[in-house]
């Protein structure tokens, strides 16, 4: 059987700082004048999703905002003002991808929840994740504790249902985009130790834990200051690239993933 490639491809339809200043003057504007006015900003992506060994249209969004989130609870505070030595300010990312295969339909949503002052607080405090399709739906949250993700999955699958497990801290993959948007000047290079994103994982039903990868940035178009952070996997044979403008507020044009799904002749290589 021949290799066959499939392909996705995000790229960014509209962005929308709900109620404030168009992006495209945002780079004269401090990080607090951007991201400290209780609005979020919304963009959204064409997408083209490889599932099933075909490609599926769909939509894809980003929504990032900033809110103060509980460092014992790793919740949003409702009270600030009661808890105040509690609250870390975070920025919060939420995306979704919904398409369909065939005639049924898939919704997924990951939630990361970055701390601003990543210099004190490096790791991404939680992460969750769903997925909802006509067979069933899968959850996964990862609190991070203790120089630990504390990991906890529901799925409707019987090897993947209700577990309880930790991995050492590590760059979690979903929270790259939260990076970029804080300071991609402080993306790591070279090896690197890296957690795979829930999507990648639930999807492809493998194993989720600290893995080994290569890591750099490309500059496409140094003229319009576009880069690319290029993740290259040793062991899952799998690379992922995300696309942004290198000037604040550091926009995010699109993202792929190329993994090889199978193995010897039956191999496929998919690209989303």
């Amino acid at each position: 059987m021949k290799t066959i490639m499939a392909l996705v491809i995000l790229t960014a339809l509209f962005s929308f700082a709900c109620g404030s200043e168009n992006t495209s003057s945002a780079e004269n504007m401090s990080f607090g004048d951007y991201w400290y006015k209780g609005k979020a900003e919304i963009t959204s992506y064409k997408l083209q999703q490889a599932r099933y060994g075909q490609i599926n249209s769909g939509d894809a969004v980003l929504i990032f905002v900033t809110e103060d989130f509980s460092n014992s609870k790793q919740v949003k505070l409702d009270n600030l003002q009661s808890v105040p030595d509690d609250a870390v300010k975070v920025l919060k990312l939420n995306s979704t991808r919904k398409f369909l295969t065939g005639i049924y339909p898939y919704s997924i949503m990951t939630s990361v929840f970055s701390p601003v002052d990543f210099a004190s607080k490096p790791n991404a405090m939680k992460l969750t994740f769903s997925s909802q399709e006509w067979c069933g739906h899968v959850f996964t949250q990862a609190n991070h504790k203790n120089n630990k993700y504390e990991i906890s999955s529901y799925s409707y699958f019987e090897s993947e249902g209700d577990i309880k497990t930790e991995l050492d801290e590590a760059l979690l993959e979903d929270e790259l985009f939260t990076k970029i948007r804080l300071s991609p000047d402080n993306l790591p290079t070279g090896k690197i130790k890296i957690i795979p994103s829930l999507l990648s994982s639930r999807l492809k039903h493998f194993d989720l834990k600290v893995e080994e990868a290569v890591a750099e940035k490309s500059e496409s178009d140094s003229a319009k200051d576009l880069v690319s952070y290029i993740v290259k996997y040793k062991n899952l044979q799998r690379t992922i690239s995300v696309d942004y403008i290198n000037k604040f507020p550091y926009e995010i044009l699109g993202w792929s993933e190329e993994y090889k799904s199978g193995f010897g002749a039956d191999a496929k290589v998919l690209k989303t």
